[in-house]
């Protein structure tokens, strides 16, 4: 599998991301523990050294689960988590922002996975009263502070790299100005591509780029990634599923993207991982590639 530099890490370009793994809405336990802890053994019996996780995903159910699977840790694993949000008792996403919030989630994610530090951990900027899967508006004062908090923990050692989430290209430009980022992670699919200046900003300068919802949004009761013709026409072509199609699209479009699909299914895994050896033809990349809404 061809790999991408994750800060001080060299990973896969297809990695696993473990939002699927807590019960539905991502909220409290798994609907099958014994098939959630085969899932990440089998990603790493599969090669994959990069899992996305956060303290808020169940909350802790993920990070627990990642911990009794695969603790002690590959030396060569990159955990990368994100800090920023919070649960409540209703499973709402509510933000975390204060400094001293995101400082607290950083300790938490590394309790809950037994660990004394992060391959990364992706500040989630959230606008309020804005679509949380969108890039956010940049509210400088804040995001000076949290860029503070990050970069402490960072020089303390609690993590590798700083990343960012939900961002646009300002928050990119204000951070980069302060300190190193190593990754970032925005929402980016075949039909939303809101963050591509995000993304082409990240090639230019050897950031990864990890977009979440690479086949539509897990929430939506529509999908139009993987119901897209071009995408159903090449799958039958190839003998391959929708799915595997789009998420094979989404690794061509640039060389630092970093795929973190999630599933609860060792086989839905297994297909996940196999993406990584799709060629799509010129015609049907070509059609993809114009098939933004």
């Amino acid at each position: 599998m061809q790999t991408f530099p994750l800060g001080s890490f060299h990973v896969g370009r297809v990695g696993f991301g473990a939002m699927q793994l807590p019960g539905p809405g991502v909220f409290g336990p798994p609907r099958d523990r014994d098939q959630a802890l085969a899932v990440l053994r089998r990603a790493i019996e599969l090669g994959i050294d990069h899992i996305d996780t956060a303290q808020f995903y169940g909350p802790d159910v993920s990070n627990e689960l990642i911990r009794e699977a695969l603790h002690p840790y590959p030396a060569d694993l990159a955990l990368v988590t994100k800090v920023g949000g919070r649960r409540d008792d209703n499973a709402a996403w509510l933000p975390a922002q204060d400094p001293d919030e995101v400082r607290a989630s950083l300790e938490e994610n590394l309790r809950t996975l037994d660990t004394d530090r992060l391959a990364a951990a992706n500040l989630r900027v959230f606008d309020e009263g804005g679509d949380a899967n969108q890039p956010a508006q940049v509210n400088r004062e804040l995001f000076d502070r949290q860029l503070t908090a990050m970069i402490k923990a960072r020089d303390e050692g609690l993590i590798a790299g700083i990343g960012l989430s939900s961002i646009g290209p300002e928050h990119l430009r204000i951070a980069l100005d302060r300190t190193e980022i190593v990754c970032v992670q925005n929402a980016y699919n075949l039909v939303d591509r809101t963050s591509q200046p995000v993304m082409d900003a990240c090639l230019e300068r050897g950031i990864a780029f990890v977009p979440f919802f690479p086949l539509g949004s897990a929430f939506a009761a529509d999908n139009p990634v993987p119901g897209h013709p071009a995408v159903q026409r090449e799958a039958a072509r190839l003998g391959r599923t929708p799915a595997q199609v789009a998420l094979a699209w989404t690794l061509s479009v640039a060389p630092n993207v970093l795929l973190i699909p999630g599933t609860s299914s060792v086989p839905h895994l297994e297909e996940n991982t196999a993406v990584a050896d799709i060629e799509l033809d010129e015609d049907t990349k070509r059609e993809l590639d114009d098939a933004a809404g």
